[in-house]
């Protein structure tokens, strides 16, 4: 493997900006989504009762069910399901559902999304359950998690009502509410609303309560969660400009401090990192040398105008190598990726830029081939096999 230094732009800090976050939270996960970078990792891989954003699996579940349609097993946004006296039984937030009735699955999604509602969570369940009950939906919650990569979760019920086994890490969640955002654009909205008012049935309580949709700092979703067990917690996002950032937190101890601190966590996310712009299509950073090609040599170029997260705080230079296993044996054709440029900041893990091949280089005629093998031959007998190559 070959490494070549390049000067990309001086990386200057200052020694009084600190890009570090002390959360209060047990465990905690922050990412910026649009680069993927883990801006926080606080014992983010640790099975954790996650109290009602595990809400957020059943909705991901209902979510690949209307995409299906009726008519493949999956549901209709219109119809109404049946309300059993399991679901009515549940305690805890709820949309006041009464056994006997048929509610749509639009308001059932709302139900769940804006106020939380366990007994909503259940009517779903028992709908999409191979057995008709809600403990064979949690069953298949933890299969369709494991497929995702979700290694770290599993479920018992339907809305995270405390439960020996109930458990997800925080970058299980992260990992969710991200595919949520990505995966389902048509129904992420729903995350945003602020209010909802079932049938006037209890007034009192039609509010989201997710604290920053109000707070004017970009923030779109998605769901709250408290148990005496779990403390209080958030799986949120917020998007400013061009960036989105997704963080869950657990383990606080009030709706105050749960408010604050993600509050805190959105502000330094944004305002501690800024993306800025790394290289221009086609700007060269290396050459490649080229084995048995019409040409000894290939540039390394960036495929696409490239940004990278830094630091706010950051000056104009930093250091990064090219690293590319060498020589590329021909042919090459123009936009093969042949190397990564790899840089790591402060505060921010390593950093990896595919480069790609400059133009294309064909494979050697008879002669430059056999001028190579010679060169080759040669340094072998004079310097040694591992010099040679």
């Amino acid at each position: 493997m070959i490494r070549s230094a390049v000067a990309l732009f001086a990386l200057i800090v200052s020694a009084t900006g600190t890009l570090a976050f002390d959360t209060k939270a047990t465990a905690a996960l922050v990412v910026d989504q649009t680069t993927g970078t883990v801006l926080l990792d606080k014992d983010a891989d640790t099975p954790l009762p996650p109290a009602s954003m595990s809400k957020l699996m059943t909705l991901y579940m209902a979510f690949e069910a209307i995409r299906r349609g009726k008519s493949d097993g999956g549901l209709d946004l219109n119809e109404a399901l049946p309300v059993s006296e399991h679901a009515q039984s549940y305690g805890g937030s709820s949309m006041f559902l009464r056994s006997g009735e048929s509610i749509t699955v639009e308001d059932l999604l709302r139900g769940i999304i804006v106020l939380s509602g366990n007994d909503a969570c259940v009517v779903i369940a028992e709908a999409l359950s191979p057995d008709g009950t809600e403990y064979g939906f949690a069953r298949l919650m933890t299969q369709r998690a494991q497929q995702m990569g979700m290694t770290n979760s599993t479920f018992t019920n339907s809305n995270g009502w405390p439960q020996p086994g109930h458990l997800m890490s925080m970058r299980d969640l992260a990992l969710l509410a991200n595919r949520l955002i990505t995966d389902f654009p048509e129904f992420y909205p729903l995350f945003a609303e602020t209010e909802f008012e079932f049938d006037n049935r209890v007034p009192s309580n039609k509010r989201n309560r997710n604290p920053l949709l109000t707070m004017g700092i970009g923030a779109d979703g998605l769901k709250t969660g408290h148990t005496q067990e779990a403390g209080y917690g958030l799986a949120g996002s917020a998007k400013q400009g061009d960036r989105r950032v997704i963080f869950v937190i657990s383990g606080l101890g009030s709706v105050a401090e749960r408010a604050q601190e993600s509050q805190a966590i959105v502000n330094w996310a944004f305002r501690q990192f800024t993306m800025r712009p790394l290289a221009k299509e086609g700007e060269q950073f290396a050459q490649a040398n080229v084995w048995m090609g019409s040409e000894a040599m290939v540039g390394l170029v960036a495929p696409e105008d490239i940004q990278v997260l830094m630091p706010a705080l950051a000056g104009n230079e930093i250091a990064g190598e090219v690293v590319y296993t060498g020589p590329v044996s021909a042919p090459i054709a123009k936009g093969d990726q042949l190397a990564e440029l790899v840089f790591t900041l402060e505060g921010l893990p390593e950093t990896r830029v595919p480069l790609v091949a400059d133009r294309a280089v064909e494979r050697g005629g008879f002669v430059s081939r056999v001028t190579t093998a010679a060169l080759v031959l040669f340094k072998k007998l004079v310097q040694g096999p591992e010099d040679a190559t």
